[in-house]
C-alpha cells in the first residue's frame, strides 16, 4: 500500500512538473509582445495603421515613434525614449531612413531583435547617402536637392509613383500632405555602432521599390547576413501589403522568444 501511495505521488508530482514545463515553455514562446515601429523620411507615423492592426489584433504591443527628422542623434533620441518605456524585450523595426535610427538605435537593451523594411542598413562609419549612391536612381525618383534651409523634399509631381505607386491617389495625397520635415544633414551622418553586428536582423525588400532601389536593399541585407524576405510592394509595402510585413516581424519576434 506505502509502495502504491509512494508511486502514485512520483506519478502525479512528475505530471505536475511536466505541466509546469510546458506553460513556462509557453509562456516563454509568447515573451516578446512588444514592437516598436519607426517611420522614414517624407512620411509620418500614421502610415503605420494599418500595420499597427495586424499586430495588435496578434496581442502585440505597439508603439509608433514620430522620430523628428532633424538628425540622426535627434531620431535616435527618439527612438531610445520610446524603448525606455517598453516593460520587456522588444522587436524594433524601422522603414527607409527609419531603417539608419534602428542601426543605431537599436544597441538598447531592450531590443531582441531587429527588421529592416525596405530600409537602409549601414556598418560603422557609413551613411544612407553612401548607400544610395551604389545604383542609379530609378526615373521616377523625386527626391529633390536640399532647399535653403537643409530640407529634403519629395517632388510632388512625382510622389505617387516613386514613393507609393500602390497606393491610391487619394493616400498618397494624404502622405504628402503629412510628412515630416527631413534634414539632409540627418541623411549624411555617419553610424557608430551598428546594431546589427550584435543582435538579429531581418530585412523585407520592396520589389517595386522606386526611392530605393531593391539591390541596394538586397546588397545592404546580404552584406550583413540579415534574413531576408521579398514582398512585391512600392517603398511603402508596409501600408499596400501589412498582413505580409507583420509576418516578418511576429516572425522575428517569435526568433526570439525560443
Amino acid at each position: 500500500m506505502e509502495k502504491r501511495s509512494l508511486k502514485n505521488i512520483l506519478v502525479a508530482a512528475t505530471l505536475a512538473i511536466s505541466a509546469t514545463t510546458a506553460t513556462v515553455t509557453e509562456a516563454d514562446a509568447q515573451q516578446v509582445k512588444n514592437v516598436v515601429l519607426v517611420h522614414g523620411a517624407f512620411a509620418d507615423g500614421s502610415g503605420y495603421k494599418g500595420l499597427y492592426d495586424e499586430l495588435t489584433k496578434k496581442g502585440y504591443h505597439v508603439t509608433v515613434v514620430q522620430n523628428p527628422l532633424s538628425s540622426l542623434e535627434d531620431d535616435v533620441k527618439a527612438t531610445r525614449l520610446a524603448l525606455d518605456k517598453q516593460d520587456g524585450p522588444t522587436i524594433l523595426a524601422g522603414h527607409s531612413w527609419g531603417g539608419a535610427v534602428i542601426t543605431e538605435a537599436g544597441n538598447h537593451p531592450k531590443v531582441a531583435a531587429l527588421v529592416y523594411i525596405a530600409a537602409f542598413q549601414p556598418d560603422n562609419g557609413e551613411s544612407p547617402l553612401k548607400w544610395i549612391q551604389t545604383a542609379p536612381p530609378a526615373p521616377e525618383n523625386g527626391i529633390l536637392p536640399p532647399d535653403e534651409n537643409g530640407i529634403l523634399y519629395f517632388s510632388k509631381e512625382k510622389y505617387h509613383a516613386g514613393f507609393c505607386a500602390d497606393l491610391s491617389q487619394a493616400e498618397a495625397d494624404f502622405m504628402y500632405a503629412s510628412q515630416g520635415t527631413f534634414y539632409a544633414k540627418a541623411f549624411t551622418s555617419n553610424i557608430t555602432d551598428a546594431a546589427w553586428r550584435h543582435k538579429p536582423a531581418f530585412g523585407i525588400v520592396a520589389t517595386e521599390d522606386k526611392a530605393i532601389v531593391p539591390d541596394i536593399q538586397r546588397n545592404m541585407y546580404k552584406r550583413s547576413n540579415t534574413k531576408i524576405t521579398e514582398i512585391k510592394g512600392s517603398h511603402v509595402v508596409f501600408i499596400s501589403q501589412p498582413a505580409k510585413v507583420a509576418a516578418v516581424i511576429i516572425e522575428a519576434a517569435k526568433s526570439v522568444s525560443k
